[in-house]
């Protein structure tokens, strides 16, 4: 007996498994981070890196007091002590012969640090010369550095007063010379190295004082040690050991390492045998070069990681020479700390001595000293092992690199990693490793960047190696993501000119070629300069190149950034535009009109946009013509678009495509309004009784837009109408004010609030057809059609795309008003010319190129409009001339200098958003791949919850009593009307929808959560909300009847987290006319994420939502509407008023007809199921005849015909139980069998004690339980059910 029942488990966990399975496989809608992202440009880093200023070192004074052969007064030395001086032995010649070699000596050793400074020596001076000195040098340093070197060792010690000693002219007596004094003679920026005693702590307060006239904030200084301590005196040191330290560091950490390590040295190694270390300094492969190269890489690195950031920038990055002599500074220390000297210094620095990095070098020096003697030996021939030092090192930071970054400190080998980069050796890794950690986000290369990576990369960029080329443009790429204005170094030392070769190199990878196009893309940004450059190198031929290569039809990203790049390199600059031109790029870009991807679309608007807004100073017929062209291409996007980004692009495309021609818009505008107060007097009473006027005073009306003989769209003869009809002001859809509004702001609510979205409706609603345009005008359609999708995405549902949109509109409608007004107060007049052609901006000049047809079908007409020649420099709202004019001006030529308001420019951050992707992590390291797996094992967790849940109500509906079916779990009252509800399958939630909202109930506690504002105009009402992605992050999308669809996120579950707009578009253009509406009808398809529209419209639309856009039409040939649908086997049936009822086969991409219709009934529609697990379909209608039908044989009768006792208002099945509701009208909701059969109901009755059973509006069984859900016309809400509460 085990075994059958193990065999059972074992089925049973197998059907679970691959539950589980479909389920994880199911594909989610609307994920992408276009959907959740904000759409703004990023925050961009603080410029601390870059030095405001870069201050050089350009004049050196050498002060020696030394007094060769006299010792000061104060200074008691030892016999012996330490003599040497820039290591000569001052006795060994003669004091003045001596003191000359020293200071020559000591200019060489500075003139390696810097070697284009100007040196002064001043040996044993008095206060004049030194003052003298101090003057000229600054005189000819101008605002740059002086340095002022002091060496004392031959006078007393500094006093208390802050005053260092010099001589007079005869030698007889030491001078004081005040530090104030000297600080002023060599101010402003300065600093001093002084080889002796600082002044002092009150004299360094007086330093600082507020009341001196130089800045001590500019003064850098450097001391040998503090004024308590005496330098050493150990004979086997120089006498200046700090000078050494800071003119010779290699020499003297030597020196100072075998005194250090005499006894553990390796054989043979002696003081004399270190003079002899072949090579040279500035030579890295040499053994000598290489240590130097070692040594500034750890005190580079030292300083980075113990100075605040700021203090490193200005001590380490602003002057080479100072970087140099405080990375000398470091070393000075260690050594002097040794001998109980604390070297000291102004800006003062922490302890370093003692820094972790000091074994390294230690380590770099032994391993060197160590090959000397074989180096050294000429027989042996030894040659040099390089330090493993920086392969040691680029193995620490890769460590770091796999270890992650949490709660970690960053890197301190970042600065060797940028010193590694000059080697060709190692220079391969360092660039692989140094990407992988600008890959880790924006502080990563904001650090980089902080330490110096800047000129290493940008001097690598002349390097012509291929195996350099993705490396450097991944760099680059994340660099100018983080920080845009290196866009100017890259102009200025070619850089645009390898990015451009890599764009080019078939070698690279589509990713890194789309991280070249994106470099790119920000050089030209804004730089007039970067344009510039990149034109002369053929950017426009190359990039369009990119767009029929092979490699980039799987790389959506770098057509779209190819096509960003595109449309920067011309905004507002038309040599390139006209370049554009000739290689036909306009036509290569409306091929991503099409391109699945959202965010390739946008991007090939943007560009066309730019494209068009750009005009020369002359507008000409060719430009006209090519943006025109644009327009009419870009224009019916709006009808199949659902994706917000693109539809944000088209708006502020076509607004661009407004300022080139302003005034044609607002004489199209103009028609519109006055055609919208014809229709609105005609409708009224008065209009009805008002006379018709004769031909004497009627007027033909018509505008003249364009000059091109190319034709874009028909044209009719205006109707006969008085014109002083239309003198009507128009303040209640105009705007006062203006303003630059962008994607994420908000246009003044004061000055929109009169443009309704009725009022925009009624406008949008306006045939073409009725709107006369003279018969030569070629572009008058055109911008009549463009016109028409302002006034459509200004009452677009997304409030970002109608933001936009309505600024647009309000801006024409300023121009609209300001043309009214002045028709008030000046009398009509029409003269017979001739229509000129319109030009881009009418404040430019109008070309003289009129085609000969540009006057056909008899005299053109005009609207004559009156306006006084005002003075350019008249503001727009000022009083005009006391007098009027009588000079009249065709709608099409008004002078901008009369009504031109200030510009309502509208732009988007979808550019700086899409940029923002490459300043994120691309490669995934092992942190990432941890949380991403914590994060599907806890969506499987609770998807198996759920497939458990549905298992258990499974086996419980296997003996489900029926008989209960009408007990009441939850009654209350919704707030309004109920138009439509649905259960979540998986928790407890009731989402209620009404006219302008959705309530979202928890039915089991009886409890409200919260209510959900649908946004929808109030004239508009909701007629359907549906549950997508429910197996997983719900959404909730809500239909309305103006054709409208909201998809809302964060409405499910126990998300404390307030509702936000996914995504939202007008599904449903076309309404049938019709005396009952049937609203917006839609259907979700999980396995395809498409979603079905249809309602007041004669065809059905699929929406794609991966590509969010309208995936094809399918033509129900009915003249009535949807009412119902449903999705089932491959089909789509959709019930009509009519009583028809058509299926669509879904699984043909090209099909766009109903595969069948049959006659089903006589009235509307109501409902139409694919029962499950079978062939057959439910059809139901008002009358209340239920039918059953075979959808494979469907030219026969119907299987089974079902009537409810009375006319049903709704019904509804159970889509697991065999289970019918029917809402019927008489008050009462019954239930059956699909055979039939009176399962029970729930009625009216009066008494007491009865139930007052509203007429239903809506019902709805729960996906999974067997409740029932019905909101009444009285806005009662009441779950029915037999099931017992607590399923989930």
């Amino acid at each position: 007996m085990a075994g059958p029942d193990a065999d059972e488990g074992k089925h049973e966990e197998n059907k679970l498994d691959e539950e589980m399975k479909h389920l994880m496989q199911l594909p989610l809608a609307y994920t992408e981070k276009r959907h959740h992202d904000k759409i703004a440009k990023p925050q961009t880093v603080s410029q601390a890196w870059r030095m405001k200023e870069r201050m050089k070192t350009v004049s050196v004074a050498l002060v020696l007091c030394l007094n060769v052969g006299v010792d000061p007064p104060d200074v008691v030395k030892t016999t012996p002590c330490a003599r040497k001086e820039c290591w000569i032995d001052p006795l060994s010649n003669s004091p003045q012969k001596a003191l000359e070699n020293i200071g020559n000596t000591l200019q060489k050793q500075y003139e390696r640090w810097q070697p284009r400074a100007r040196y002064k020596q001043s040996l044993d001076p008095t206060v004049e010369d030194v003052k003298r000195l101090c003057t000229s040098l600054r005189r000819n340093a101008k605002e740059e550095r002086v340095l002022f070197h002091y060496n004392g060792h031959g006078v007393p010690k500094p006093t208390a007063n802050g005053e260092i000693w010099v001589f007079n002219k005869t030698y007889t007596q030491y001078i004081p010379l005040s530090i104030f004094d000297l600080q002023t003679w060599i101010s402003p920026p300065h600093y001093r190295h002084s080889h002796g005693l600082l002044p002092p702590p009150p004299q360094v307060n007086v330093l600082h004082s507020p009341t001196n006239t130089c800045n001590a904030k500019n003064c850098i200084q450097l001391a040998a040690c503090s004024s308590n301590q005496l330098l050493p005196m150990n004979p086997e040191l120089p006498a200046d050991l700090f000078t050494s330290c800071l003119s010779t560091p290699i020499k003297t950490a030597l020196q100072w390492f075998c005194h250090q390590r005499q006894g553990t040295l390796s054989p043979g190694i002696t003081l004399d045998l270190i003079e002899k270390i072949p090579g040279r300094l500035n030579d890295r492969r040499t053994p000598l070069g290489e240590l130097n190269w070692v040594f500034t890489a750890i005190t580079d690195t030292i300083a980075w990681n113990i100075l605040p950031r700021e203090l490193f920038q200005k001590l380490f990055r602003q002057d080479l020479l100072v970087a140099s002599l405080f990375r000398n500074f470091l070393l000075a220390e260690r050594i002097m700390r040794s001998y109980r000297c604390t070297p000291v210094s102004d800006p003062p620095l922490p302890p370093t001595f003692r820094h972790p990095m000091w074994g390294a070098w230690d380590h770099a020096v032994d391993v060197c000293l160590s090959q000397l003697p074989q180096m050294l030996n000429e027989e042996t021939k030894y040659v040099f092992k390089n330090s493993p030092f920086f392969a040691e090192q680029l193995t620490a930071f890769q460590v770091w690199l796999m270890l992650g970054i949490e709660n970690r400190q960053p890197p301190e080998q970042l600065p060797i990693v940028l010193q590694v980069l000059l080697s060709q050796v190692h220079r391969l890794r360092a660039l692989d490793l140094l990407g992988r950690f600008l890959d880790l986000g924006p502080w990563a290369v904001s650090l980089a960047l902080s330490v110096g990576i800047f000129p290493y990369v940008l001097k690598l960029l002349q390097s012509l190696a291929k195996e350099l080329r993705p490396l450097l443009v991944f760099i680059w790429a994340k660099i100018l993501a983080v920080d845009s204005t290196c866009q100017s170094d890259l102009v200025k030392d070619g850089g645009h000119q390898y990015f451009l070769r890599a764009l080019q190199d078939p070698m690279m990878s589509a990713s890194h070629r789309t991280m070249a196009a994106f470099v790119l893309a920000e050089i030209v940004n804004h730089n007039r300069a970067g344009q510039e450059v990149c034109l002369q190198r053929n950017i426009v031929s190359i990039s369009l190149d990119q767009l029929d290569n092979d490699i980039i039809v799987s790389t959506p990203r770098l057509k779209q950034w190819v096509a960003i790049c595109l449309g920067r390199i011309w905004t507002n600059y038309d040599d390139a535009r006209w370049r554009g031109v000739l290689d036909q790029a306009h036509v290569k870009l409306y091929e991503l009109l099409d391109h699945p991807h959202p965010e390739v679309r946008a991007s090939a608007i943007y560009s066309l946009g730019t494209f068009v807004d750009n005009q020369p100073e002359y507008g000409s017929d060719h430009a006209a013509h090519i943006n025109q062209a644009v327009g009419a291409t870009l224009a019916p996007l709006v009808k199949r678009e659902a994706s917000v980004l693109v539809r944000c692009e088209l708006a502020t495309a076509l607004q661009r495509l407004v300022s080139c021609y302003d005034s044609s818009f607002a004489a199209i505008a103009f028609r519109f309004v006055e055609e919208e107060k014809d229709l609105d007097a005609q409708s009224t009473p008065s209009g009805k009784n008002k006379p018709r006027l004769s031909s004497s005073s009627q007027r033909i009306r018509s505008v003249d837009y364009g000059n091109s003989p190319a034709n874009f769209g028909s044209t009719k003869q205006g109707r006969n109408i008085k014109y002083s009809a239309a003198v009507a002001t128009f303040y209640d859809i105009t705007i006062a004010g203006s303003g630059d509004t962008s994607f994420n702001e908000s246009t003044n609510q004061k000055e929109e609030q009169n443009l309704t979205v009725e009022r925009l409706n009624r406008l949008r609603r306006i045939s073409l057809s009725s709107l006369p345009f003279s018969s030569g005008s070629s572009y008058s359609s055109v911008n009549a059609h463009i016109w028409k999708v302002l006034l459509w995405l200004a009452t677009d549902p997304h409030p970002l795309v109608a933001r936009l949109a309505t600024t647009v509109v309000a801006g024409v409608m300023d121009r609209v008003d300001l043309m009214t007004r002045e028709q008030h107060s000046r009398y009509l007049q029409t003269p017979d010319v001739s229509s000129a052609p319109n030009s881009p901006r009418s404040r430019r000049k109008y070309s003289e190129n009129v085609p000969d047809n540009s006057a056909v079908v008899g005299s053109p007409s005009m609207i004559p409009i009156q306006l006084p020649p005002y003075p350019t420099i008249r503001k727009v709202f000022d009083k005009g001339p006391d007098q009027p004019t009588r000079e009249i001006f065709r709608a099409g030529e008004i002078p901008s200098t009369m009504i031109t308001l200030q510009d309502r420019s509208i732009s988007t951050e979808f550019c700086g958003w899409s940029s923002h992707a490459f300043a994120q992590p691309c490669n995934k390291e092992n942190n990432e791949e941890v949380l991403e797996e914590e994060e599907r094992e806890k969506r499987r967790r609770k998807l198996e919850k759920k497939v458990k849940i549905k298992k258990r109500i499974e086996i419980a509906h296997s003996n489900f009593d029926t008989s209960r079916l009408g007990d009441q779990q939850f009654f209350n009252k919704n707030h309004r009307k109920a138009v439509d509800l649905t259960f979540h399958p998986y928790n407890n939630d009731l989402f209620v929808a009404d006219a302008h909202g959705v309530s979202v109930w928890s039915w089991e506690k009886g409890q409200r959560k919260f209510y959900l504002h649908n946004t929808n105009p109030p004239q508009t009402t909701i007629s359907s909300v549906q549950l997508i992605n429910q197996h997983d992050k719900g959404l909730l999308v809500v239909a309305s009847d103006d054709g409208c669809v909201r998809i809302w996120q964060n409405c499910c579950g126990e998300s404390i987290i307030e509702p936000t707009l996914v995504s939202a578009w007008k599904a449903m253009s076309d309404n049938i006319p019709s005396s009952r509406r049937a609203g917006l009808v839609t259907q979700w398809d999980q396995h395809t994420l498409h979603i079905y529209t249809g309602g007041d419209s004669r065809n059905i639309q699929v929406w794609d939502t991966i590509t969010e856009r309208k995936e094809k039409e399918l033509q129900t040939g009915a003249d009535s509407s949807v009412t119902c649908m449903t999705l089932g086997h491959g089909l789509l049936t959709a019930g009509f008023g009519d009583g028809t009822v058509r299926l669509f086969d879904t699984r043909g991409r090209q099909s766009g007809f109903s595969t069948h219709a049959i006659h089903s009934h006589d009235t509307w529609v109501i409902s139409t199921t694919f029962l499950p697990s079978t062939n057959m379909l439910l059809t139901a209608s008002e009358e209340g005849d239920i039918k059953l039908w075979d959808f494979r044989m469907l030219t026969s009768d119907p299987l089974r015909i079902m009537r409810n006792t009375s006319a049903v208002r709704h019904l509804d099945v159970h889509p697991n139980l065999s289970i019918i509701a029917c809402g019927s009208a008489d008050h009462s909701i019954n239930f059956m069998n699909l055979d039939g059969v009176d399962l029970g109901s729930v009625k009216y009755y009066e008494g007491f004690l009865g139930q007052r059973l509203g007429l239903a509006s809506c019902m709805r069984f729960h996906p999974l339980l067997a409740n029932l859900a019905v909101g009444t016309a009285d806005s009662y809400l009441t779950v029915y059910s037999g099931e017992v509460k607590g399923q989930f």
